[in-house]
């Protein structure tokens, strides 16, 4: 009970005061499933990128984080291929950072910042990450074409692969 109501709180707030360069939505009237847009922030090799996110709700929330992945591939040394995030507070303490005070705003806000400023010294992706970090230029070009490639507007209203 207390999960709902606080989703129904978190889901309006998402609504009427979204983050910049972020959407959340329900998907299907599902509580527990959510549906993300991060916008490409600009001069980051994502600029004009449009990157769909899948938000899933555990049963436990606020006391556990939600299971956040990216549907749209991205280049980032901190998201893997089956777009799952590296990024601690989506993750449980020792570990993570998660707190039951802080809420899915924050957390798309948190990947948002990631987007923006990889973290190279804790990778998902060992090769993006020392392409990151000594061949930025390589790095940059790369995720520019994907997000050319996957995320541009034109993609947007189209199922992804």
């Amino acid at each position: 009970m207390q999960r709902n109501s606080r989703l129904k709180r978190e889901l309006h707030l998402l609504t009427t005061e979204p983050p910049p360069g972020i959407t959340c939505w329900q998907n299907k009237n599902r509580m527990d499933d959510l549906q993300a847009q991060i916008l490409g922030g600009a001069n980051t090799p994502y600029e004009k990128g449009v990157f769909n996110l899948e938000i899933i709700v555990p049963e436990r929330y606020p006391f556990e984080p939600p299971k956040i992945r990216f549907l749209t591939p991205i280049y980032h040394p901190n998201i893997d291929s089956a777009g799952r995030i590296c990024l601690d507070v989506l993750r449980l303490p020792p570990k993570g950072a998660w707190r039951p005070s802080l809420n899915i705003s924050t957390l798309l806000t948190s990947i948002q910042l990631l987007m923006c400023e990889p973290n190279p010294d804790d990778p998902l992706m060992a090769d993006i990450s020392s392409e990151y970090k000594y061949n930025k230029e390589v790095f940059i070009r790369n995720a520019k074409q994907w997000t050319e490639k996957y995320a541009s507007q034109q993609k947007r209203g189209q199922k992804e692969t």
